[in-house]
Order: C-alpha cells, then structure tokens, then sequence
C-alpha cells in the first residue's frame, strides 16, 4: 500500500486537511494508529512538504523520497530512548512532522519556524545539527559506544544514510569501524539512485546491479554459504540464526558491505509500508552490526518531483499549472555568471577542466558539462578526493577550477595543505555560497575559508563583487601559477554596477577604488571586500546626505593585502573600516591589521564589520546581514561612531605624543 503520484500541484485544502498529521504530537501518537491507516499518513505528510516548499522554498525531492521509510522507523523504534543519527540531514522533514512541529512548518528555514536540517535546539528527537555528508555511521558508532559504556545498551541504535552520502571517506571509515561492534547496531541505505544530481562513480553502478532483490531460495540457500566466507562469519552465522523468515529472505548474498562484518539485507521496497514495518521489526534486535538496503524514489508522490528530482532537490518557490511548472526567478545568479565564464574560458583554453564534488547544478557546472563532457568531472560527495585529483592534473600541467560550496571546501582542508600548497601547484577554487547562505543556516555558512586558506605560503583569495569582476578574477586565477588560487562569492544574485570607474584587470594584492568622497579628502575609507562593496555603497549614500566624507575601494584580495594602499590611507591620517561576509576571526580585516601592523602603522585607525562569532539561524540572507549588524544601515552607523566618538581622541592623543 503506497501514496499515489498525482500529477498536480496539492492545495491549499489538501495542505490543510491533515487530520492524521495533525494527532500526531510525538512519535507514541503515531504507534496508535493501523498500518492500514499509515498510506493516508504518508500523502498527508507529502502534501504538507510540498505545500510549504512551493511557497518558501527548501528541500523537497529528498524529503518525499523518505515519508514511508520515515515512518516505518518510527513506527518500530522509540526514538524517545533510541538513538536516530541522520546523515546530511536534507531529508529530515517527515522526521520532524512526526515529532510534533508541524506548527513550525508554516516558518520553515527561518529563525523562527523549522530548520531545514536536524537541529538539537529545536526538538529532543535531533541528535546532530548536521548538513555535511558521510558523518551518520561514525556519530552512531560512538553513541553506540557510550551507550554500552554507560550501561544502556537497551537503547537502539539507527544511522540513516544515503547512497550518494556513503561513498564518502568518513562513511567507509564509519562502516569499518561499525563492523566490530558486539551489539545491536542499524545503517540504514537510503538507495534512491541519485545525489543531488545524478550519482557518480564506481559504487553507483554497483547500487544499479543490486538494485532488483534475488528470489528468497536462492537466498536461502547460499546465505549459510556467504556468512561463512566473510571475517566475522561464524559470529554473523549466529545472528543470521535469530532473523525472521522476512530478513532471512532479504539476506544479500554477495552485497559488498559484508566484507566490514555486517550482516546486510536488501535492497527492500521503500515506499511498501508493511514489508518496512516487519523487517524492522525482525532486526531491530540483533546484537550485531546490519546494513538494511532500502531502495526509494526520491521526489515520490509527484509527476513533476519524480521527473525532475535534481530540480527539485532545493527549489525555490514554485507553482504548478498543469504539466507545467514554474519555478521562480530573482534575477541572474553568481552560480549562473560562474559557469557562463567557464563555458567562454574553457573555449579559449584547452587545459582548463572543472571538477565538482557532487554540486553540478548547485555550482553551475551542469550547463558546463553540456558543452564540455571531455573537461568537467563529478566525483560524488568526495571534495579530498576531488582536491587531490585536481592536484594530479595541475601536476600534468591542467588548470584545474574546483567548483564547491565554502562550507565544503573546509573537509579537503588537509589536501590543500598536503598535496596542492606544500607542491606549489596551481589549483583554483571556486567557493559558491560564501558568507551567509540564508535559509540553510549554521550548517551551510561559508565564513571561514579565508582564515583557513590564508595561511599557505602565495596563496590567492580573491572576492569579486559582480558579475564583470567575478570574470576578471577566474582570468586571474587562469595564469597564476605559484600557488593555490580561491575566489569566493555568495548565493546571491549579480548587482548591476553604479560606479562610473571603468574596469580593471585583477593585479595581484591591489585594490581598486569604485567611489571617490564628494567633497575633497575622505574622514574615512571603506575597503569592501566582495559583495559588501555595494552594501557599503548603499551606506555611502546615506552618509553623504548627511556631510560625511567617505571613500570606497573594492578591495577584491583578502589575501595579499594592498598594504600600500593601507599604508597611504593612515599616513593621511584617514581612518579605514574594513567589511567582509567572513568571521572576523582571522579574516580580511584581521589581515590587513597585521600588514599595517607588520609596518609600524597605527592601526588604531583600522576597524573592523565582519560576521559574529556566533551561530546563525536560517533566515534570509538580507535578514541574516541585517540582524548582525552588516548592512548598510549598520555600515553607515559603524562609520558615524568611527568619525563622531574617537576621531577627536586618536587626533588628540596624537597630537599630545608629539607635543611631548
């Protein structure tokens, strides 16, 4: 018994009919109701998804892959006492309807309302604020480990992973490990054939052979055979002798996970709720590691989901009319303006590749990969790996651009030390979703690549603030050879250019101006880095309404700084604010205070507007800037404050030093 695709958009009367869903204050009120009652369940709890997600945005074909499997697990298991540890965590929302917040659904991805991800703060029921992959297994191996160490090995323990997730480094490292325990211990694979887009490598095509379960006496038959073969098998025989006539039949007999020691099972049906319920049922307590194989469709329940997952994956809001459906537009994208550039430098030149780790549609390489299948490479979910291999080709002599989100490029952190740096080799990473991401939250900021990529010796961290300096940075980063190049910029969309300065190529460490003060010699300079030039701008604008003498520079490098630049500013006695979307912790206004400070300056006359060391909630990107304090309003606040409480102080105190 399954939910029923429809090929139409749900409405507002069906998201509002939720009479099962809306019983269900915790997981217990979910235990009373009859499987026969579960498929009614399941497409309230589609329709609620998808019903938000049209109007808000946030993940959805992930979401309505999982409803069954969701169910199930809590169905069977008391999560109340039973640990749960998602992987990802993009496919959490069923999870969560069924510990009781669907009130916070109308709010979702803001402060407000329900994280798109597991988050502790919110509800009991998440372990783990988690959004990165390949993390589940090993979380669950130490809870696992605790529990027995504290005497509870009554608690059940469930690591919920999915097919794209578990060809990460950390998954293997999870599963090896797994496979020595002595008790009870779930992994769920979520096989739903697909990434984010569509998944790569050798473990993808081996899910595609295994995806058709073997008839149950051939099972059977061998799975005495194959528990004796594997390490661990006399101890995996035993526990095959306490499964249930349904996990004995489920028992794969040549699944590759069986050479770490876990007794695996599957592929089983995702979406058939009994089968779900009585396997679980049968292998919940097994006092031994098992893998349960579980294929689902992901974006099932929808025509238009299950056509399109990758679209669908992490819409914005969207309406459906028909067979036809709109997602909506807020203009022209960095993502969009990053792979256009591409697509023209990799026409020009023949040993540019782009690599992606798993993000072809989030980065913009799909489009790339369109017009240059031979030159652009997915990985999967591998950035160390997909780091590494950029580092082999740089060494052939390529020019490798690693397209990947700033908050993923922190776990090949180890590579670009080891391998690239260290080599002196010319990488050039491309850092989408730099700096406040919005809706994703915590869990996606990009706000430390600069503190941690600054320190290798000639590393080059540009940051272009629209579309025409975004190209002219990737033309830089194309003919720097003496190290690691990395150009950041946010998920927002390009800004069309105020300033009547005409553009320059990108010289290593230079800035450039983009306003000169209205009336003579500027009080105070802004050096913006990225993006926030033009919400300085915005700020400018205020100010000189108000007879404030302010100057603008694109500032464009976090690293090296335009020393000289800082250097001229304070010998004029002008005072300079720097503004970044990073932490300020080690970021470019920490930078260009020890440059001055590397040359005797003053750098009294530095100060700083950064992010807070704090986490974030999902919001908008607008509302995340605004409530810390990094918009113009706040700008032009920091830049009055600067002028109006210390200006006198620093000159007088300058002045007495002198006198003396």
């Amino acid at each position: 018994m399954t939910a029923t695709s429809s090929d139409n958009m749900v409405t507002e009367a069906q998201a509002n009919d939720l009479p099962l869903l809306r019983a269900i204050k915790t997981p217990a009120d979910l235990k009373k109701l009859s499987i026969d009652e579960l498929p009614q369940l399941a497409q309230e709890i589609r329709n609620a998804i998808c019903h938000q997600v049209s109007k808000t945005g946030g993940h959805l074909a992930p979401n309505l892959g999982v409803v069954e499997l969701t169910i199930a697990m809590h169905y069977v298991f008391d999560f109340a006492s039973d640990r749960l540890l998602f992987d990802v965590g993009h496919q959490c929302y069923p999870h969560k309807l069924l510990t009781g917040r669907l009130d916070l659904m109308s709010k979702l991805r803001t402060s407000e309302g329900m994280s798109g991800f597991p988050e502790p703060a919110e509800s009991p029921y998440d372990l783990f604020s988690v959004g990165h992959a390949g993390t589940a297994i090993s979380t669950a191996v130490g809870m696992a480990r605790g529990d027995s160490l504290n005497g509870e090995e009554h608690r059940k323990v469930v690591s919920f992973i999915g097919d794209s997730s578990i060809v990460n480094g950390i998954a293997m490292e999870g599963l090896n490990n797994a496979g020595t325990l002595k008790r009870q211990f779930l992994t769920i694979l979520n096989d739903n054939g697909m990434s984010i887009a569509t998944p790569q490598g050798a473990m993808a095509s081996y899910f595609d052979r295994v995806r058709v379960n073997h008839m149950y006496g051939d099972l059977k038959k061998r799975a005495h055979e194959v528990l004796q073969r594997i390490p661990g098998g006399s101890t995996l025989e035993e526990a095959y002798h306490r499964l249930g006539e349904m996990a004995k039949a489920a028992v794969s007999h040549d699944h590759m996970f069986e050479q770490f020691g876990l007794v695996c099972l599957g592929p089983i049906d995702g979406h058939d709720l009994p089968t779900l319920i009585e396997m679980l049922t049968e292998v919940k307590d097994i006092d031994r590691p098992v893998l349960l194989h579980v294929k689902t469709i992901k974006g099932k329940g929808f025509t238009f989901t299950e056509g399109d997952a990758t679209t669908f994956h992490s819409p914005k809001p969207f309406t459906v009319e028909g067979c036809r459906v709109e997602v909506k537009s807020s203009g022209r994208s960095f993502t969009s303006a990053y792979a256009d550039a591409m697509i023209d430098m990799m026409k020009d030149d023949e040993k540019i590749t782009a690599v992606t780790a798993a993000m072809p549609d989030g980065t913009g390489l799909t489009k790339v990969m369109a017009e240059f299948p031979d030159r652009t490479f997915d990985t999967g979910i591998c950035e160390s790996h997909a780091m590494d291999m950029c580092a082999g080709m740089a060494k052939t002599g390529q020019k490798p651009y690693f397209a990947v989100y700033s908050t993923f490029a922190q776990r090949a952190m180890d590579q670009i030390f080891q391998e690239v740096s260290l080599q002196g080799l010319a990488v050039r990473v491309c850092m989408d979703r730099a700096g406040y991401v919005g809706g994703d939250g915590a869990v996606h900021h990009g706000f430390m690549d600069i503190s941690m990529f600054r320190v290798f010796p000639n590393a080059a961290i540009l940051a272009p603030m629209d579309e025409p300096t975004l190209r002219a940075g990737l033309a830089f980063m194309r003919d720097y050879n003496a190290g690691a190049s990395f150009i950041r910029y946010p998920r927002d969309n390009v800004s069309a250019n105020p300033f009547e300065t005409q553009l320059t190529p990108f010289e290593l460490g230079k800035a450039h101006r983009v306003r000169q003060a209205k009336d003579g010699k500027p009080s105070v300079a802004i050096l913006g880095l990225g993006t926030m030039v033009y919400i300085a701008n915005d700020a400018i604008n205020e100010l000189e309404q108000q007879g404030y003498s302010v100057e603008l520079y694109d500032a464009r490098f976090a690293t090296p700084i335009d020393i000289d630049l800082v250097q001229s500013l304070i010998e004029q006695n002008i005072k300079i604010i720097t503004v970044e979307d990073h932490t300020l912790i080690g970021g470019f206004g920490s930078a260009v205070i020890e440059a001055a400070a590397d040359r005797n300056l003053d750098t009294r006359l530095i100060s700083r507007i950064g992010m807070p060391q704090k986490w974030v909630r999902p919001d908008s990107r607008n509302k995340q800037l605004a409530d810390n304090h990094m918009d113009a309003k706040a700008i032009a606040r920091r830049v009055r404050e600067v002028l109006d409480d210390s200006t006198e102080s620093i000159t007088s105190k300058s002045q007495q030093e002198a006198q003396a």
